[in-house]
């Protein structure tokens, strides 16, 4: 039964019940961040500042499981992050098993290490998703560019026929930005950061509970063989150094510079790439949208589920639901996008709202994204195309697609001003009398002499005025799988 607090996607069905929904749901989010005391400790451990069993015990009780999300997001109203409950349930469950271990939990550390780096390790998982499905939907749109390398098809510009293009080219061009996004994807999930800077960025926390750890005569963080630090005090500089590259290795994340606290790059980032992700998933939902138009026809989504589609008045209509699915995400995430990157304007070393404003609009940037692209790999991989369909389209206009071609081999002939204004009269002529343009062409005196019958129908013919759509579609698919 539905808890009344859940938000189980009833208004964002692009994202209900796909993988990515849980990966970045309350209980992922949970796991991440205990994930990230977890790992802490264990880096903490490495350097000899920590015991090795309490980091055991440590990493033995950080499971969602053993504590009540609900409970947390209830206290988290008291401190205004989640942190702040989490680390007290925690230090809880860890005494339960091992009482001297749960001095070492959080350690040195403040919320913000925590909650970004579990917000890294939540995208660095939905990446991985969204990654896979952006990968299958490219391999489906390989697969109908080279089958449809000369299927002709009207290219439209400004919503109205402008001159033949293939749906081979189309459905290359779809791919180039599919394959674009992942590229764009794959950099930033190599660039998550862990998040170490203690209370104001400084890591001040880590190095005393470090220094006091170590004791007189002991230098923890020196390199192995010993270290440079006089009077036996603590290399507080290579302390952090390798604090900073244990925790990362521990997470399987990477480092950053600085601190990142009010430095927000990270996410901004991140919230780009998402942007364009769904864009380019975008730009194929609206082309599917209008190629799908009854009138149109020339594709259709494939059938699915009995019921796909469906209209609850119209017992006709089989609606382009996947397209529709992916260009609502398209139409949000750049959005939220926008606001993520607003947050790059953070006052001081922490801030007191804007950082806080960054968790639910990250959280819907990497679900609506995930919920696009696995919404993309059914739709492209099921994609009819209505070859017959797009050719009788073309037939629509009477070849006047192909005036250009006409004007361009008349310009050496009448002159160029000439020729552009034969065939715009020739294409109005056309159009009103409902002829085919070449006859309309074959009885223009100007023509006389200049152009016979046979060549006004050879030239007028699109499959000949495709220019280089195949040899364009081979060099997108080159190397491809």
């Amino acid at each position: 039964m539905t808890r009344p607090w859940e938000d189980v996607g009833l208004l964002s069905p692009v994202r209900a019940g796909t993988p990515v929904e849980s990966a970045v749901g309350d209980r992922a989010w949970l796991q991440a961040m205990l994930d990230a005391e977890a790992a802490l400790v264990r880096a903490q451990a490495r350097l000899g500042t920590v015991p090795d069993s309490a980091a055991r015990a440590v990493s033995h009780a950080a499971r969602a499981e053993r504590l009540d999300v609900r409970a947390l997001a209830l206290a988290a109203r008291e401190t205004a992050n989640p942190v702040v409950g989490l680390v007290q349930a925690l230090t809880r469950v860890v005494a339960e098993d091992d009482p001297e271990a749960s001095e070492y939990v959080h350690r040195g550390s403040t919320s913000q290490d925590i909650l970004d780096t579990g917000a890294m390790l939540v995208a660095s998982r939905a990446l991985r998703l969204i990654r896979a499905d952006l990968s299958r939907t490219a391999v489906a749109l390989a697969s109908l560019a080279e089958r449809h390398r000369d299927t002709l098809i009207a290219g439209r510009t400004l919503s109205l026929h402008a001159v033949p293009t293939t749906f081979g080219l189309k459905a290359a061009g779809w791919r180039a930005l599919v394959l674009a996004a992942e590229e764009r994807l794959a950099g930033v999930q190599e660039s998550l950061p862990v998040s170490l800077g203690g209370a104001a960025g400084t890591l001040a926390g880590y190095v005393e509970y470090a220094s006091l750890a170590a004791g007189p005569g002991t230098t923890p963080g020196a390199p192995a063989g010993g270290g440079d630090a006089a009077d036996g005090a603590l290399d507080v500089g290579a302390y952090h150094e390798r604090l900073l590259e244990a925790f990362a290795d521990e997470t399987g994340l990477s480092t950053a510079p600085l601190p990142w606290h009010a430095l927000r790059a990270p996410v901004a980032d991140l919230a780009s790439a998402l942007a364009f992700a769904t864009g380019a998933l975008g730009k194929i939902a609206v082309d599917v949208q209008s190629l799908a138009r009854t009138e149109v026809g020339e594709v259709a989504e494939p059938a699915g589920r009995a019921g796909r589609g469906a209209s609850s008045a119209m017992p006709h209509k089989r609606n382009p639901v996947l397209a529709t699915l992916v260009r609502s995400a398209a139409l949000q995430v750049p959005a939220l996008s926008g606001a993520l990157a607003q947050c790059l304007v953070t006052e001081d070393e922490r801030s007191g709202g804007v950082w806080h404003a960054e968790w639910q609009l990250l959280r819907e940037c990497l679900r609506l994204t995930g919920g696009a692209a696995h919404t993309a790999v059914e739709l492209t991989e099921g994609l009819e195309v209505r070859a017959e369909r797009m050719r009788d389209n073309l037939a629509l206009t009477g070849s006047r697609i192909v005036s250009e071609r006409i004007a361009a081999v008349l310009a050496p002939r009448l002159g160029k001003a000439a020729a552009k204004e034969l065939l715009t009269w020739a294409s109005v002529t056309a159009d009103r009398d409902g002829r085919p343009l070449a006859d309309v062409l074959a009885q223009a005196p100007e023509l006389s002499g200049v152009m016979d019958a046979a060549e006004a129908a050879s030239l007028c013919d699109p499959a000949a005025y495709t220019g280089a759509a195949g040899p364009l579609v081979d060099r997108a698919l080159k190397g491809s799988p």
